[in-house]
């Protein structure tokens, strides 16, 4: 058989992703002396583009694209997106990759036609899938088939939290506001993410790559525009969802469209992984089988449209674009994008009416075919494409330049946020787009230049942000959130409003969004429904960040509330208890139901690890409570200790407390139990964090009344006035804060026991009857209580004690002639200061008590002016003593009296000493006395 060399080649190269099939193709188009190649991605185009110029040199390279166009007049090779392949113009070789997109439901007609109608004079190659073999048969009998096999294996390695993917992988999501959250969070925890997406310019997406490929970042997030031919050095791929919106519908990813994503991880000879992440669930063993076999259903259909258009008339027009279908296994499309427009705008009388000639028909359709870049509803695209209608036939079917050029100098700005940019890139990506139809402007790239230029420093300003929103530290918040693309622009602001189209649909604060007021059911549902888009992926994403965030990210509010970055995302459960505390989270119904799950759980590990911290001398009661070996007395006041929380008043207790021998008290001192004059505490409990998280934690438990009592730290009392009971605190609240409520003060419990130190240390200096009951107010004791000596005359009559007012004439000793001596006591270190045995209070001599020291305590002298206005100190006549008939028997707390320790008081006088034993003071009693005038007063009374 004799071979014909001079037949074209017409050829299909089919394989999975890294066989080589594009580097093939660029290869045989070199070999010949023209060639073209279309490409499905602008992104891809420059990066093909930049390489072929590195070979033959920028003057025989060409560059087309919607936005952009290169053209040398002495180019041999082009390089375009498919939609721009110039039809027109014939090449020795011809190319189209991933043809398997014939099938896309937008753009499947425009590689349908290349298929179809596409040829080089010597040689045409279709670049794709296995899965088109069958169509391509049938539609082009005499093609031949060249198939390809993987140059690596690509196997599934499962699912994969954000936080332990592997060095150099990529993360796939199918939204910006997506690719947005999972590289905040890669930035957040794993040091920065490069970004690429679909809408990003060629330069921002090469300077982003390029970050990745140097390593300077080990991530990149991006969405499926990296599975059309990329080239990237990964070795994984995770999915972050496996379902997409494809321009009409939210639905799961063919398998083939996830085979063309894993397939960019294990370039050329290193093998490579897939899996899932974040969100998303495990992919089911059929489809890993399908991917990592390279086996899928072959496309059964290709979309169609004719493209030979009749621009005659608009009737013509419109009866060319519904020609019936040449092949049963053709799909006519419905619903491009450039056919609604195109509808639309003949339904516009003025556009309907206007046009007269085929140069307008054409002209028309030519404005449909611009994209919407800006990715905005319909209506405000339909809009854009009116007014280039109007401008072009109100200007002889040119753009005026004046109107462009303001335009581009509005763009023109270099300064925003990551929105702010890209917004501005996708606006000039329209106005490129213009510029490069060389039959609307009056004078050929005039502008292509300043455009470009201008584009070229949007790009740099994006890649600058990226860097400093996902890789660098920065101090700025993220400001904006783009929502879903369908039809509405959605932002999420700083402070938490939700707003769509200029429009404020809601609050979020932390994990829960509060929707708007509406004015009808079917507003309502609406704001519901729009906000479930929007919400739903920040929130999800607020809750990943929650559950891996450490105890520090978190705080607990005075009303009981867990808070996250200054927000309430949780709250104390009354169903738990202080030492086991339950979570309730506080998220509307917005949000994936395990994160919510997760989420609980962590904050309810963040209470559980504040109270084993801050109360874990509560636990020590429980031990000692269950401790076999213990005394059945301390194991009894360690339970009631432990059921009190920590605190018990004295009195209610008083009967178990003398049964308490010395081994068991040492035994609950040990855990930092206090057993002071009014109350027995522990110490540890009453700093100002295990105070107030105690307090918190039981207003907010079982049975708590959610009014804790909550003073400022290092307060030792606060006045009981109006404001204090108007809030009613109840006495367990008080207690377990460490205070206690003393007449008209609130005392805290450390600061009570101190005043019964000096109380009885002022009773020992002021002995001069012999009964060491009295005492005067001293100014020490206004010191520590931090009140006035009305209050503290409150105060004293709430603990029982009672005052009389004694003459100064009647007073022949005062306390600056008085010295006391004191005897020192036998050795009772084991006992703690104010250690209260039975009914002796018995006085242990640490060091620096206000006991044992030198230091006498100041009677407290008021201050008055007198007639000539001078402030004079007046000696201070009231004593206070504790009225004997509280006692039960006074014969026994006559004999504690006999029992103390002994004291010598020395009076000096001018000319002689002497000294006065406290066995003979009644006998050298003077009639004038101050203690025998209260004795006769005594008399008189009872009389």
């Amino acid at each position: 058989m004799q071979i014909d060399f001079h037949k074209p080649i017409l050829k299909a190269i089919l394989g999975p992703t890294n066989t080589g099939k594009t580097h093939y193709a660029i290869d045989r188009m070199l070999a010949h002396q023209s060639g073209v190649i279309g490409l499905p991605l602008r992104l891809l185009a420059r990066e093909v583009y930049d390489r072929i110029v590195k070979i033959k040199g920028a003057k025989q390279c060409a560059l087309i694209t919607g936005e952009e166009k290169i053209i040398p007049s002495q180019a041999r090779y082009y390089i375009c997106t498919v939609e721009a392949m110039p039809t027109e113009k014939k090449f020795s070789f011809l190319a189209v990759d991933e043809i398997q997109l014939i099938d896309d439901l937008e753009r499947g007609h425009i590689f349908t036609d290349r298929i179809l109608n596409a040829r080089g004079t010597q040689e045409t190659l279709f670049l794709g899938a296995q899965t088109v073999r069958s169509i391509l048969k049938s539609l082009i009998p005499k093609i031949s088939f060249d198939y390809r096999e993987r140059f690596s294996d690509l196997n599934y390695s499962g699912p994969a939290k954000l936080m332990r993917l592997p060095k150099r992988s990529v993360i796939v999501a199918f939204s910006s506001a997506e690719v947005y959250s999972i590289a905040e969070l890669i930035r957040t925890y794993r040091g920065g993410a490069a970004v690429v997406m679909g809408g990003l310019s060629p330069r921002t997406r090469n300077s982003q790559a390029e970050l990745f490929q140097n390593g300077e970042v080990d991530f990149l997030v991006a969405t499926d525009a990296v599975g059309m031919g990329l080239n990237l050095d990964t070795d994984h791929v995770a999915f972050a969802a496996l379902s997409k919106y494809d321009g009409r519908r939210r639905r799961y990813l063919y398998p083939m469209e996830a085979a063309q994503i894993a397939g960019r991880a294990g370039r050329f000879r290193n093998n490579g992984t897939f899996g899932t992440t974040g969100n998303c669930l495990p992919m089911d063993e059929e489809l890993i089988k399908k991917i990592e076999t390279h086996n899928f259903d072959q496309i059964r259909k290709a979309e169609w449209r004719n493209s030979q258009l009749n621009f005659s008339s608009i009737e013509a027009l419109t009866e060319s674009l519904h020609l019936k279908k040449p092949h049963n296994q053709l799909h006519r499309i419905i619903g491009a994008s450039d056919e609604n427009a195109y509808e639309k705008l003949i339904s516009i009388p003025e556009i309907a009416q206007g046009i007269k000639v085929p140069a307008q028909v054409k002209q028309l359709w030519d404005i449909c075919q611009v994209p919407d870049f800006r990715n905005l509803t319909i209506d405000t695209h339909i809009k854009l494409l009116q007014d280039l209608y109007r401008l072009l036939h109100n200007n002889g079917g040119k753009i005026p330049e004046v109107f462009i050029e303001k335009k581009i100098k509005q763009l023109d700005d270099t300064l925003g946020n990551v929105a702010l940019l890209s917004s501005r890139l996708a606006n000039i990506r329209t106005w490129s787009y213009c510029v490069n139809k060389v039959s609307w402007m009056q004078n050929k790239n005039n502008l292509a230049n300043y455009t470009r230029a201008v584009e070229d420093r949007l790009s740099d300003a994006l890649h600058e942000a990226l860097i400093a929103r996902f890789v660098d530290k920065r101090t700025n918040k993220l400001l904006k959130s783009i929502g879903s693309k369908d039809y509405m622009k959605a932002t999420i602001k700083d402070n938490g409003d939700v707003q769509v189209d200029d429009q404020i649909i809601g609050q979020l604060n932390g994990l829960k969004f509060t929707p708007s007021k509406t004015s009808s059911a079917l507003e309502a549902e609406t704001i519901r429904a729009t906000a479930e888009k929007i919400v739903t992926p920040e929130i999800n994403r607020r809750m990943t960040s929650l559950c891996g965030g450490v105890h520090t990210i978190f705080t607990l509010s005075t009303t009981g509330g867990i808070l996250w970055g200054g927000k309430i995302v949780g709250q104390i459960d009354p169903s738990g208890t202080p030492l086991n505390p339950n979570v309730e989270i506080i998220c509307g119904d917005f949000g994936d139901k395990e994160l919510k799950r997760l989420s609980k759980n962590r904050m309810h590990d963040f209470l559980k690890a504040e109270a084993l911290n801050y109360l874990k001398p509560l636990y020590d009661l429980k031990e000692i409570y269950n401790d076999q070996g213990a005394s059945a007395e301390a194991r009894g006041l360690a339970y009631i200790m432990f059921e009190n929380l920590g605190v018990i008043n004295r009195k209610d207790y008083s009967n178990k407390l003398k049964k308490i021998d010395q081994v068991s008290r040492k035994k609950l001192r040990d855990v930092n139990v206090h057993f002071g004059q009014y109350n027995v505490y522990i110490r540890d409990l009453m700093k100002p964090k295990p105070a107030n998280l105690l307090s918190i934690l039981t207003a907010y438990g079982t049975g708590g009344d959610k009014n804790p009592f909550l003073p400022f730290a290092g307060v030792t009392s606060i006045p009981r006035d109006k404001k204090f009971i108007d809030k009613h605190y109840s006495n367990l609240a008080i207690a377990i804060a460490g205070y206690r409520v003393v007449g008209p003060r609130i005392v805290r419990l450390d600061i009570l026991n101190r005043l019964s130190d000096q109380i009885r240390q002022a009773q020992q200096q002021c002995d001069i009857s012999g009964d060491g009951k009295k005492f005067q107010i001293m100014q020490e004791m206004l010191a520590i209580m931090g009140c006035t000596y009305l209050e503290l005359q409150g105060v004293l009559r709430s603990l029982g004690f009672h005052s009389k007012v004694i003459e100064t004439d009647q007073i022949d000793t005062k306390n600056t002639d008085i010295e006391l001596i004191e005897s020192k006591p036998k050795d009772l270190s084991y006992l703690e200061k104010s250690e209260v045995i039975g009914d002796k209070e018995i006085l242990s001599e640490p060091k620096n008590t206000s006991l044992n020291n030198n230091k006498t305590l100041n009677i407290y002298h008021h201050r008055t002016p007198n007639e000539d206005g001078i402030i004079e100190e007046v000696v201070n006549t009231e004593y206070w003593f504790v009225n004997k008939g509280k006692y039960k028997n006074n014969n026994i707390a006559r004999n504690n009296f006999k029992n103390k320790k002994q004291k010598t008081v020395k009076k000096n006088t001018p000319g002689n000493q002497r000294n006065i034993s406290p066995h003979n003071k009644k006998d050298t009693t003077s009639k004038n006395s101050p203690f025998a005038m209260l004795a006769e007063l005594k008399r008189n009374s009872e009389g």
